[in-house]
């Protein structure tokens, strides 16, 4: 955007005011008043709440949680005190939730997995069969998913014993019509940091 320069003639400005005293110096000028360039801001690309240095981030931490400030810094090539506080921001807006450790159940007795669908009835309430699920302690995981089933739940015990007592009690939470439930008998993989492959923020 191109402006004419206006001298900074104060007793002027105050007199005829600013606009007017331009005006009036670019009439006279004509073609020989000069023009000062303005520069537009540059503007970082973003996707949602995150850069590609917050993504690359988040990647690296999701491979390796226990990542020093000082390796996520020579990763993205920033200081660390710059990674601290991007990682800061990470939590703070809810995109990083937490850091945990990741066991394997069969090594603290839950060696049994099963997923177990959940179908409310004619007056089930999705909020609150929810909330009954979240109190059963075996429910790991609970997801709101489409078709005649609302729900999707992960369940770990120690045995196909415990596992029956939990469907039980799965079927008695107010508002539940039926189950139907999955024995997982091999885990291939599960955790895997998955990476976008056709990200829209390319460095």
């Amino acid at each position: 955007m191109l402006r004419p320069h206006v001298p900074p003639f104060g007793p002027l400005n105050r007199l005829f005011g600013t606009n007017r005293l331009r005006d009036v110096i670019g009439r006279r000028m004509g073609r020989r008043r000069r023009y000062v360039r303005t520069r537009k801001p540059r503007r970082l690309k973003v996707v949602g709440v995150m850069d590609a240095v917050d993504r690359r981030l988040v990647e690296a931490l999701r491979l390796d949680g226990r990542a020093s400030y000082a390796e996520l810094a020579r990763m993205v090539g920033l200081s660390s005190s710059a990674v601290h506080e991007r990682v800061a921001k990470l939590e703070s807006s809810g995109v990083i939730t937490g850091f945990r450790a990741i066991v394997d159940p069969g090594s603290i007795g839950m060696g049994v997995t099963a997923l177990v669908g959940i179908e409310p009835g004619e007056y089930g309430r999705d909020e609150l069969i929810a909330a009954a699920l979240e109190a059963i302690p075996e429910v790991e995981s609970c997801y709101g998913v489409a078709g005649d089933e609302a729900f999707v739940v992960q369940v770990r015990v120690a045995s196909v014993d415990h596992l029956h007592r939990c469907i039980g009690r799965l079927r008695a939470i107010d508002g539940v019509a039926r189950t139907r439930t999955t024995v997982v008998l091999a885990t291939r993989f599960e955790h895997r940091p998955t990476r976008d492959s056709d990200p829209l923020d390319v460095p």
